[in-house]
């Protein structure tokens, strides 16, 4: 029974209702019934998972506990549903009825194996789930097609997807490595880091290691709380080498990552407080990379706004991997080939420490899991700052809003443009002529003064280079 209850609970936990599972309050008819064992073995072997389920006594929009007045034992013109069901099943996949009382509600569920070799059929019908519906699997071709291909070859992986070109080079790969102090051998990489399908060419995890992933992972910031907010710039790292992109998503992590003063009860010492924690904000992205879904062809995508850093990876848990476990930090790898060369380059452990640390700091409310994604939400702290004798000013809602004593020397206009700079160090003059309000001449000339007089530094080019605030 307490097997039977986590399932529950854990289904529960999700925000909706996903292909391989249903919620019912107390519906019930014998043929409709069949329908959904045909459409969930189906559903659940296309998803990548065990069994799909249909629960009785949880209401399907709120998730709550309804106490289920639906009877399996009922018969069908004197025949037991479940022999009524098991008879029209082909093939037999041992689906089978279980009650259980949580919280004094009761609740029944219905598991349901996933269609192993061949599609399952209800009554001479093979059924799948699209959306909230059931509905006939050959009116749907494309979808037959791929169950089919699902059901002869298994889930597709970056292993066994084909990369989109088999002309690669591995150049960084190389470097990257010995970079970590590991040689690799030339004559044997391919076959060591599972870059090959089973018919000798390279697939998806051999494009995303080459020297042109084809692949970006994109870091957009916004001025405001949401995506309606004017958006500063946009930044891709990608069509490189992955373990290259990630290091730099990592290296921009530490450049917005701004120290605080915190003149708070000061005495002796001032206290510096960063405007995130970077331990968090690496294991999610770390994740990110790892567990993301790439046969989509879909990069990580990084999000700042004026509050938060949010970090969206595709896909959703692996298919043996439960909201329980993954909370406790149980190590599922979505992609194990990719997770194995995290941990061959001490990028990551498999001691499942990551997602603990991000609950720990921000607790569980920092993911957020939606039907085809996992969001992690790394929350900016803003400290409190005296301005002028107004003691208690909250910082603004702009990332890294603060003055040095020499700033404050400064005209309000110079002071706006460090700040526009601290917020975001890609900002272009452009952008900053249209926030400030003033011409471009004037925003270079402003510019050359912050330069000359020890402000502002520009790291890089003009054109891919980023501002450097010296505080």
């Amino acid at each position: 029974m307490d097997t039977i209850r986590s399932i529950v609970d854990h289904l529960i936990a999700y925000a909706s209702e996903e292909d391989w599972f249903e919620f019912k309050d107390s519906w019930y008819d014998a043929a409709g019934i069949g329908e959904y064992i045909s459409s969930m073995s189906n559903a659940a072997a296309m998803c990548g998972k065990e069994n799909g389920y249909v629960i009785w006594g949880v209401n399907n929009k709120t998730h709550e506990l309804t106490n289920t007045t639906f009877d399996y034992r009922k018969d069908i013109k004197g025949e037991p549903l479940e022999h009524f069901l098991a008879r029209q099943v082909i093939p037999d996949i041992n689906f089978r009825f279980e009650e259980v009382s949580i919280c004094e509600k009761r609740v029944v569920i219905l598991i349901i194996p996933a269609a192993k070799t061949v599609p399952t059929s209800f009554n001479g019908n093979r059924f799948i789930r699209i959306g909230s519906s059931k509905v006939n699997l050959n009116k749907y071709p494309e979808r037959e097609s791929k169950l089919f291909d699902v059901l002869r070859n298994g889930m597709p992986t970056m292993e066994t997807v084909e990369s989109y070109t088999q002309e690669l080079t591995f150049r960084k790969l190389f470097l990257y490595y010995e970079d970590k102090g590991i040689v690799l051998n030339k004559n044997t990489f391919k076959k060591n880091l599972h870059l090959l399908t089973k018919d000798g060419r390279y697939n998806l995890l051999a494009q995303l290691l080459s020297d042109n992933s084809q692949t970006s992972v994109r870091v957009s910031i916004f001025h405001g709380k949401d995506k309606t907010s004017p958006l500063y710039s946009v930044r891709e790292f990608g069509n490189s080498c992955i373990l290259i992109s990630l290091d730099k998503v990592l290296e921009y992590g530490d450049v917005i990552n701004i120290m605080q003063a915190d003149e708070t009860d000061r005495v002796v010492e001032r206290k510096e407080v960063p405007l995130f924690n970077q331990s968090a904000f690496r294991e999610a992205i770390i994740n990110a990379f790892v567990h993301n879904l790439w046969i989509d062809q879909n990069a990580p995508m990084i999000t700042i706004y004026s509050d938060r850093i949010e970090i969206l990876s595709r896909g959703t848990l692996a298919p043996k991997q439960t909201l329980e476990g993954f909370y406790l930090g149980e190590s599922v790898p979505v992609n194990r080939c990719l997770s194995d060369i995290f941990l061959q380059l001490h990028i990551s452990e498999r001691s499942g420490r990551g997602v603990p640390v991000i609950t720990q700091i921000y607790g569980k409310e920092a993911f957020e899991f939606r039907k085809n994604s996992i969001v992690v939400t790394i929350p900016f702290e803003k400290i409190t700052l005296k301005v002028g004798d107004k003691v208690g000013d909250k910082v603004g809602d702009k990332v890294g809003d603060k003055s040095t004593g020499n700033e404050k020397k400064l005209n309000p206009t110079r002071r706006l443009i460090l700040n526009e700079m601290r917020n975001n160090p890609n900002i272009t003059q452009l952008q900053l002529k249209d926030i400030v309000g003033i011409g471009e001449t004037a925003i270079q000339n402003n510019i050359s003064y912050l330069r000359k007089n020890g402000f502002i530094e520009r790291i890089g080019s003009n054109k891919n280079g980023y501002w450097k605030v010296k505080d």
